[in-house]
């Protein structure tokens, strides 16, 4: 039972703290879409997501007024369309008429985004695959509101190096496709291994083919009620710092417990997943590099700052897992650059550097999130830094992403502007040795030895 304490707390959070439930996301199955011809693939898109969509935003505007927690947004995550797409799109440019289908479809029902513009490609690519794919420049450069991802790898089949080899030049002419707009169309894509079937968060979400008809999957954020907590402890041992990382974390995912217990119900939709993450926001007090400054740092990426990453992440885990039964997604802490203005004031500062920012992506929950990178970098560097981080993920069975951003006709000094929750990045450097060689070798790097558990 919940007491008028746990009321009360909740309720100061929420206000001084930044508490929030970042995103309801609704996942739907487009499975049974698959037509052989486009026009009517597309019909069967669009009023799918519509029909079950169709209350998403109002339920979730209901919950807010009633219960008083912010839920900042509404998202569709559908499955990845490679698969939908392989009988009727027979090149790139009928994907990018699926992509503006999804965009009509998002707009319609409410929601700011939807993920899933993706493909499944860790082994090997299929012709839709590779389709979809080359179609991403130009469905992210007219559409306002798709987010894609690509998954290159996986603990179990390795690498697949010609799909990262493609990947780089894809975010390249990403970035060119949506120059006027400081390359924005790359912050909406991103790279993975081991990717999840049930995260809620953007840009990665789609849902995985082993999941239901439709599910509700939630994601909730307290980087701001962490960092409070942590005031309380200051000068205390390591005992008293995890116990009360554990405790916050354990109150936060109630709160989204809640949330889409009831989102669950009101919507006639099952629960899937409640993800914690602590993903932060521009916003002052909202920094998951102020927690990690509150830890004990003068800056983020200063030594210590990669295990004072991975205590928190292991704690957030821990008390989360108490809290619900069904923790999943990503869950544990964001480290993207623009998004957080911490972050943005170390880089700043001097204290954080790429290659600081790819150790510490061994023990955070994604990778290296929200970066913006001289727009002249070569797209076989960009290959290159997503092989690097790939095989970070595949060696140590975790998820790992990239998400890059090239701006086009700026270099390090400068700053790319976002806007709203993607804020603002300094350009950050980026070392300019080839790898050209590494990347043009073709197939795949085989799974670890430790992959072979059957």
């Amino acid at each position: 039972m919940i007491n008028m304490y746990e009321v009360s707390e909740t309720n100061k959070m929420i206000e001084h703290e930044n508490l929030d439930v970042r995103t309801i996301t609704l996942g739907i199955s487009l499975l049974d879409c698959v037509d052989s011809n486009l026009e009517e693939l597309n019909r069967k898109i669009y009023d799918k997501i519509t029909t079950i969509a169709k209350d998403l935003v109002s339920t979730g505007q209901d919950i807010e007024k009633e219960f008083g927690i912010p839920i900042v947004n509404k998202r569709i995550s559908i499955t990845p369309i490679a698969l939908v797409g392989a009988a009727a799109c027979k090149c790139p440019e009928d994907f990018v008429e699926v992509a503006k289908t999804l965009d009509r479809a998002a707009k319609e029902v409410g929601v700011n985004f939807i993920g899933g513009y993706s493909a499944l490609v860790s082994k090997a690519m299929t012709k839709s695959d590779e389709n979809l794919i080359r179609s991403i420049p130009q469905a992210l450069a007219v559409t306002e509101r798709i987010c894609s991802s690509v998954n290159v790898g996986s603990t179990k089949t390795g690498i697949n190096m010609d799909a990262v080899r493609l990947c780089g030049e894809i975010v390249k002419a990403t970035a060119e496709a949506t120059k006027e707009n400081d390359s924005l169309g790359c912050a909406k894509l991103v790279i993975f291994c081991n990717a999840p079937d049930d995260n809620p968060f953007m840009a990665g979400a789609f849902l995985g083919v082993t999941e239901a008809d439709a599910v509700i999957n939630v994601g909730v954020s307290g980087p701001g009620v962490v960092k409070k907590a942590l005031e309380n402890v200051r000068g205390k041992g390591f005992e008293e710092l995890c116990e009360t990382i554990k405790k916050t974390a354990f109150k936060v995912t109630r709160v989204g417990q809640l949330v889409a217990g009831e989102a669950s119900k009101r919507l006639g939709v099952p629960f899937g997943i409640v993800d914690l993450s602590l993903a932060p926001t521009p916003a002052i007090g909202d920094s998951v590099a102020e927690i990690l400054e509150e830890i004990g740092l003068e800056r983020v990426g200063a030594p210590g700052t990669t295990a004072a990453l991975a205590m928190l992440n292991d704690q957030v885990k821990k008390g989360g897992v108490m809290a619900s039964s069904y923790v999943g997604g990503l869950s544990g802490a964001f480290i993207p650059v623009s998004e957080d203005q911490g972050m943005i004031d170390a880089v700043n500062a001097g204290s954080l550097t790429l290659e600081k920012l790819e150790a510490m992506t061994c023990v955070c929950s994604v990778g290296l999130d929200m970066i913006a990178i001289p727009g002249k970098t070569e797209a076989s560097t960009i290959s290159g830094i997503i092989a690097d981080e790939m095989a970070i993920g595949m060696v140590n069975q975790k998820t790992t992403a990239v998400r890059l951003i090239p701006v086009i006709g700026k270099d390090v000094g400068e700053i790319a502007e976002f806007g709203g929750l993607l804020g603002y990045a300094p350009i950050m450097p980026v070392n300019e040795f080839g790898c050209d060689a590494f990347i043009s070798r073709k197939g795949r790097i085989p799974a670890p030895i430790h992959s072979f558990k059957n």
